[in-house]
């Protein structure tokens, strides 16, 4: 307990012992907006520039920075990412990351946090567009490695 506040302490988990094997996660996002701000992103005509481009390079950034953003998380090698995007119908942008790494810990964090940075990413290259998109959805998709094995959402 925290001397001061009578609260429980917060630690790091300790992953010292841990063996070193291939984790993989895959994390999603989507993101809606109107049928004319989507066709214009896929146009390229967004005033701000490629949305998507943008949005994947953001996504790759803050995977890589996860560790920074989440006091409790473990630095780890990230051995690759991979951002795609769709469109799911005419007016919802659906952002998938995929993170691999060979450490003692897992990856869902990284790609969540890269799902949702690159959500953001679409929501500030189209405010000056639409400010209502909304960004709706971000969930974890996949995860594999480690003790606790696979892990499928919905």
């Amino acid at each position: 307990m925290h001397e001061t506040t009578g609260l429980p302490k917060v630690q790091m988990v300790d992953i010292s012992e841990k063996p070193v094997t291939r984790r993989v996660a895959r994390a999603m996002a989507k993101v809606a907006m109107n049928p004319e701000t989507a066709k214009l992103i896929q146009e390229g005509k967004i005033p701000k520039g490629d949305v998507l481009a943008t949005s994947q390079i953001a996504a790759i950034m803050a995977v890589k920075g996860t560790a920074n953003l989440l006091p409790l998380c473990h630095p780890i090698p990230i051995e690759n990412v991979t951002v795609d995007f769709r469109f799911d119908g005419s007016s919802s942008l659906i952002i998938a990351v995929e993170v691999a790494s060979t450490s003692k810990t897992g990856v869902e964090m990284e790609a969540l946090t890269g799902a949702a940075v690159a959500a953001l990413c679409v929501y500030d290259m189209c405010k000056a567009v639409e400010p209502g998109m909304t960004i709706e959805q971000i969930a974890l998709e996949y995860k594999a490695g480690g003790k606790s094995g696979e892990f499928r959402g919905a």
